[in-house]
């Protein structure tokens, strides 16, 4: 299931995450967040899903579907995320979360500040891994450094740090789990910019961990799948392909 917000240009959010979801062969259901006035270049709006819609629209999936596993996007505030994490391990305490923790729209447009700093680390005790860029990192923790981010949070939960925006390895991510670090290079180092790409590869990720792959492989296999989405035309909105998912 996709938690996010509605992109009419279908670069990003809930149409984004399906057409993923559905590139790797599974069923993908969708909650709306937000709806956004937006193309693959300008962001101008966003009206935000009031909590209890959203929480509704959770519900009655679950009366329906096994749900294991729940990819989220934009959500308005910390406080809704929380509402929405805590609803999410009542309906299935065993369920496993990917947290794509967006700050802004690559536009610019400022989605939430992180003036509530005790609210996040029980937010990252509820997901099972997270998937910010190096400017989110950032962001959530703006007084300490980088590394001292990734220690803090990672006592918690799984990090899977994007590199796109990284100045020494460009395309570098590394993945933070049980203890750990590893380093993901890119298989190539020549990839075109896509709209969207960071919820492409969350909503792969979540598609890996439903597949049963370990934090390892389901990251390693997200970065690749989200590569090929990044190099498959010179637009800035890319194009899915369907994968085997013996491979």
């Amino acid at each position: 299931m996709s938690i996010a917000g509605f992109d009419p240009s279908s670069g990003a959010g809930i149409t984004s995450d399906i057409k993923t979801f559905e590139a790797h062969n599974l069923y993908g259901l969708s909650v709306c967040s937000a709806v956004t006035v937006q193309n693959d270049i300008h962001f101008k709006a966003c009206q935000w899903i009031d909590d209890a819609v959203i929480l509704s629209q959770i519900e009655i999936l679950f009366e329906r579907f096994d749900i294991a596993v729940v990819k989220i996007g934009i959500i308005k505030s910390w406080d809704t995320l929380v509402l929405v994490l805590e609803r999410l391990h009542e309906l299935n305490p065993n369920i496993k979360i990917i947290l794509d923790p967006i700050m802004k729209a690559s536009a610019g447009f400022d989605f939430h500040s992180t003036e509530n700093q005790n609210v996040l680390i029980k937010i990252w005790t509820l997901c099972y891994i997270i998937t910010p860029n190096y400017d989110e990192i950032q962001s959530l923790y703006p007084n300490l450094t980088i590394e001292a981010t990734l220690y803090k949070i990672s006592r918690f939960t799984n990090i899977h740090l994007k590199g796109g925006h990284r100045f020494d390895k460009k395309g570098w991510d590394v993945l933070f789990y049980d203890n750990k670090s590893i380093e993901l290079p890119p298989l190539t180092i020549n990839t075109t910019d896509k709209h969207g790409s960071g919820c492409v590869l969350s909503a792969a990720l979540a598609s890996y961990i439903l597949l049963e792959e370990d934090v390892e492989n389901a990251s390693k296999k997200a970065k690749h799948y989200t590569e090929r989405f990044l190099n498959s035309n010179k637009s800035l909105l890319g194009k899915h392909y369907k994968i085997n998912n013996n491979n």
